[in-house]
């Protein structure tokens, strides 16, 4: 995996023993407002052990067309964005992320491609994996229900 800085990392170095929220996001999306979300969680859970990372993607339509400079500027100056952001990676199809090929084969009951922007997959410090829906707010009372159980 590769840090949206261009630099070589790991799942492991960018979580260590963390409960993860990982989430494709893109800056031109309906539902790019969630970053909000994303961020108040990362300050309410963060101090427990548990990290969002975003992950930029362009395949739903164009939605995030930026350069990695641009991304982590929108980020920053728009949302306040302060967890990890890994390079623009495709989430389905024939160059998916070998991370993203395991997660829709085995994520909660529900395999299958990633449907739009801003779906979420929590992994537990056990390896254990919920999906939940592009339309599902961070905030949604069963994400936050599901995080405060894997902490």
């Amino acid at each position: 995996m590769r840090a949206l800085s261009d630099e070589p990392t790991t799942l492991a170095e960018l979580a260590g023993d963390k409960v993860v929220l990982l989430v494709n996001v893109a800056s031109k999306c309906g539902l790019t407002p969630q970053y909000t979300g994303l961020v108040e969680l990362q300050q309410n859970y963060g101090p427990r052990g548990f990290t969002v990372i975003g992950v930029p993607c362009n395949q739903f339509l164009g939605q995030e067309p930026a350069t990695a400079e641009e991304i982590a500027e929108f980020c920053s100056t728009t949302y306040g964005v302060d967890f990890p952001l890994l390079e623009k990676t495709d989430v389905n199809g024939e160059n998916r992320h070998p991370l993203y090929r395991d997660l829709t084969q085995v994520a909660d009951g529900e395999a299958g491609d990633i449907q739009w922007n801003f779906e979420k997959f929590l992994i537990g410090r056990d390896g254990a994996v919920t999906r939940f829906r592009p339309r599902t707010e961070p905030k949604d009372a069963a994400i936050t229900a599901a995080i405060e159980a894997a902490l």
